[in-house]
């Protein structure tokens, strides 16, 4: 059973949080002397106004958040903010369209990183921190803030943390899911500053910094600049932005640990940590070799410099590019599509099917294989040493089955607006999986400006599901969701 004047009385408390968010790119426009004061003040203030009208019409109602209230909350607040977060791009002139607009803030609090804007540097810096903001915050998810920084909103906060949760396995590192928060919090916002100031070390601009290390850590994608890293033609740049991409695909939890309680052989013991090093070493060796020997000059540091940055930027679903590889030959381009599709580490802010998930199902497949040549013997799937319940290596069998249909259904959409194949089925990996870059003509040197605003809307629409790993969405459309039982 569901209680409406709950739902919305807890989006209406979301609503303040976005609202403050927006409130701190003011003080980014007073400080570069915009005029984008006014629209940014106005958009933060229609935001509260309207969270304040759902907090006052629906207070006094039951505090209790179920299971199915939860659900409803999540899936519907990523509508919402993505809705509300248009306002400073529109109110501002920056995107007039208001398909587009929805398309980058969708893309931003997604962490797709997909754009639809043709001169990013025309942009007022305090609308730039807004596209980064988007990012930074949706990189660990609308909710999961408000758990963390106000457990005083007295919510039954397991409910709506378990429905935004991500991963097949979700650890906790305190009995109390505000307490993990914070502490996950702490580990975000600190590699965030750590990240800022070395590349501002290594020559980048404070403002450049302070944007790219919100993007990177979020593993999102946005940039400052149209040509993205490669504008800043630096290798220093681009070797730091290479490990802070790595460090943010790994599980949050395990980098607290590692880092926060001193236990760095936490990473080593983890499977799915050595699944995912072991993916970034062989594509990285992989694609470097065809990039040494292929026609050109590169060098053999250039073709690694090339090579580990796009797999670690593929493989983590960030999306930034110092070349444009969609100019490579064809086969390299079959390896960083399996990149798009792998993902980074379950417990990070990467997106697409994750290597838990392709560890479990391969470990699955291996062991179908023994079972013919042994039938009677009892063959468990193990990750880190613990037996995979069989509730999990199905819930990871029917994730993969939605994916793959959710893939194709972005396929057909495409292609019915007249895209070909091969940008249809790179649009659809890049939308679901979060990666944001496509291949061919929507590659990372290029923009979405020139898509069908169909396309547009179902991309935007694969975004948040693959966002919050479809089931909290699409059990919204099931009848058994909606029974009273």
């Amino acid at each position: 059973m569901f209680h409406p004047r709950v739902i919305f009385r807890v989006i209406g408390m979301l609503l303040f949080i976005e609202a403050l968010f927006m409130l701190m790119c003011v003080g980014v426009a007073f400080f570069y002397n915009e005029n984008t004061v006014q629209s940014l003040l106005s958009s933060a203030g229609i935001v509260a106004l309207i969270g304040a009208v759902l907090v006052f019409l629906c207070k006094g109602g039951n505090r209790n958040v179920s299971f199915k209230d939860g659900y409803i909350v999540v899936s519907l607040c990523w509508v919402v903010f993505s809705l509300l977060g248009t306002l400073p791009y529109i109110l501002s002139g920056s995107i007039t369209n208001f398909t587009d607009a929805f398309f980058e803030t969708m893309s931003g609090f997604s962490t797709t990183g997909a754009t639809i804007l043709e001169d990013i540097e025309a942009l007022p810096k305090s609308i730039l921190f807004w596209r980064m903001m988007t990012h930074w915050v949706g990189g660990l998810g609308i909710v999961f803030f408000t758990v963390a920084v106000f457990p005083m909103f007295g919510l039954n906060d397991i409910k709506l943390f378990s429905a935004e949760s991500v991963g097949p396995m979700r650890s906790k590192l305190h009995p109390r899911i505000s307490v993990t928060a914070r502490w996950i919090l702490t580990i975000y916002i600190a590699l965030t500053i750590i990240c800022a100031v070395s590349l501002n070390v290594v020559g980048m601009g404070w403002f450049d910094s302070i944007c790219h290390s919100m993007s990177t850590i979020a593993t999102g994608g946005f940039s400052t600049k149209q040509a993205s890293i490669a504008a800043f033609n630096s290798p220093a740049i681009e070797y730091v932005i290479t490990f802070f991409m790595f460090v943010s695909g790994v599980n949050l939890s395990l980098l607290y640990l590692a880092i926060f309680k001193l236990r760095p052989m936490t990473l080593l013991r983890d499977t799915e940590f050595k699944t995912y090093l072991i993916i970034v070493a062989v594509f990285t060796f992989a694609i470097g070799l065809g990039l040494f020997f292929s026609p050109g000059d590169m060098d053999a540091e250039s073709s690694f410099r090339a090579s580990v940055f796009q797999v670690v930027s593929l493989q983590t679903t960030t999306g930034f590019a110092t070349v444009d590889y969609a100019a490579w030959m064809p086969l390299l381009w079959l390896l960083l599509c399996a990149l798009m599709f792998f993902g980074a580490c379950s417990g990070s802010t990467s997106g697409a099917m994750k290597c838990v998930r392709i560890s479990i199902l391969f470990k699955v497949v291996w062991n179908e294989f023994k079972r013919i040549v042994h039938p009677n013997a009892v063959i468990p799937v193990r990750m880190s040493k613990r037996v995979i319940p069989t509730a999990v290596q199905s819930a990871i069998l029917a994730y993969t089955v939605i994916y793959i249909f959710t893939l194709v259904a972005g396929l057909f959409v495409n292609m019915a607006f007249g895209i070909d194949f091969l940008d249809s089925f790179s649009i659809s990996v890049a939308s679901v999986g979060n990666v944001g870059p496509a291949l061919g003509n929507y590659g990372p040197m290029d923009s979405f400006a020139l898509l069908p605003d169909g396309v547009k809307w179902f991309s935007a629409f694969q975004m948040l599901v693959g966002r919050l790993e479809f089931f909290a969405v699409l059990l919204l459309f099931t009848p058994v969701f909606w029974k009273r039982r």
